[in-house]
């Protein structure tokens, strides 16, 4: 099958959709169909040979972010280059409501189009705002995906409609079988995200770490993101914060050897969550989680069963149960069985088996929709065909 993909967001800086779409991109490679991204990139990015770089993409707010998105005529252009060059057997847009490549992309493909919806935001004016503008190209897509309950549910509400639930993926094997590096372990709590940006929850970690090292002062806290390190520690004690250590912007091989390493995987996000790919990255790697009670992250976590929850934006909460985790290796045990076990799910064998059934109803779909309109045009030639 020839699948052409549409990332929204800029290649060159990571996020969970840009690593979805690389993971599935390279599933469906590796069982044998062709497959090409198209992204944007400038044009000197160094890209995988399947990305087509789409020119560069401006930072525009997004759900509580900074996203890095791509449109224009520049763009438009590209992309119908792109579909015409391709000759895909199905297109899969991601986030085809954000002004960038997935709508353009929609606005100019024939066929059968699949999309996935990533966000969670219950209450997106310009969601709804832009609804009579986005109806045209909505009406195209012919399946809709959502990562989750929490992403279907704002798709319902703010575009109708429906769409089938499947998670996003992991390679779970990857992060199992990597090493741990023995500098980062003992005593250690991990926390990966993009540490200037507030929802990934680093400052309400940060209040929490005074009471945890009164009561732990052996804990490390090892922090992997892109940011401003020094205002990260800002509100810490300055005797403290030789306990806080930022390894920076880290591969993704460093990142499975540092979810193998730790003591905790700690997730104080605070919101703007669809799904919680990293509590997934986590639990593959065996790192016991304990993470903001986010309703999507407790769908991950199987309602607390495969990791434990917090009062979301709650430090005391956070401090209180790190420290009871950090001293009780029979439950950080237990959670790191549970975790492997239910982490299962998200493997991309099964996640990506699962979006391939989806293609292929909606191409047989279209198949058979042009093979009556075959039929239907010879019985006219042949004057079978009634006014």
């Amino acid at each position: 099958m020839r699948i052409g993909i549409v990332c929204p967001y800029s290649w060159d800086v990571p996020g969970g959709v840009q690593f979805h779409i690389r993971d599935l991109a390279e599933y469906f490679i590796r069982q044998g169909h062709e497959v090409s991204v198209l992204a944007p990139a400038d044009d000197d990015t160094p890209l995988p040979p399947y990305v087509v770089p789409a020119g560069r993409a401006v930072p525009v707010p997004y759900n509580g972010s900074v996203a890095r998105l791509n449109f224009g005529f520049l763009s438009a252009a590209r992309v119908r280059r792109w579909l015409h060059e391709g000759r895909f057997d199905v297109i899969h847009i991601h986030e085809p409501t954000s002004p960038s490549l997935g709508l353009l992309a929609c606005w100019a493909a024939q066929g059968p189009i699949v999309a996935t919806f990533h966000t969670s935001n219950p209450r997106s004016r310009a969601m709804i705002a832009a609804y009579s503008i986005l109806q045209a190209a909505l009406e195209k897509i012919s399946a809709r995906i959502a990562v989750s309950e929490y992403a279907r549910r704002t798709l319902v509400e703010h575009l109708g409609g429906d769409a089938v639930v499947i998670p996003n993926g992991v390679d779970v094997d990857f992060f199992a079988r990597a090493e741990p590096r023995p500098e980062w372990q003992g005593h250690t709590i991990g926390f990966i995200g993009r540490i200037d940006e507030p929802r990934k929850g680093l400052p309400v970690l940060m209040r929490a770490l005074p009471k945890i090292l009164a009561a732990r002062p052996d804990t490390r806290l090892l922090v992997a993101g892109r940011g401003d390190e020094e205002e990260a520690v800002a509100t810490l004690p300055a005797e403290l914060r030789s306990h806080v250590e930022f390894l920076g912007m880290i591969s993704d091989e460093d990142k499975a050897r540092l979810l193998r390493s730790i003591d905790l995987y700690v997730a104080p996000n605070t919101g703007g969550e669809s799904f919680g790919i990293i509590l997934v990255e986590a639990m593959s790697a065996g790192a016991p989680v304990l993470a903001s009670d986010l309703d999507a992250f407790a769908q991950v976590l199987d309602q607390g069963t495969a990791g434990e929850l917090f009062a979301n934006e709650d430090a005391d909460a956070l401090a209180d149960a790190a420290v009871r985790l950090l001293g009780d290796p029979e439950r950080r045990a237990e959670l790191r069985e549970r975790g492997r076990e239910h982490v299962r799910r998200f493997d991309w064998s099964t996640v990506g088996a699962d979006i391939l059934s989806v293609y292929e109803t909606v191409t047989a779909g279209a198949a058979a929709v042009a093979a009556d309109d075959r039929t239907t045009g010879l019985r006219a030639r042949l004057g079978l065909v009634r006014d």
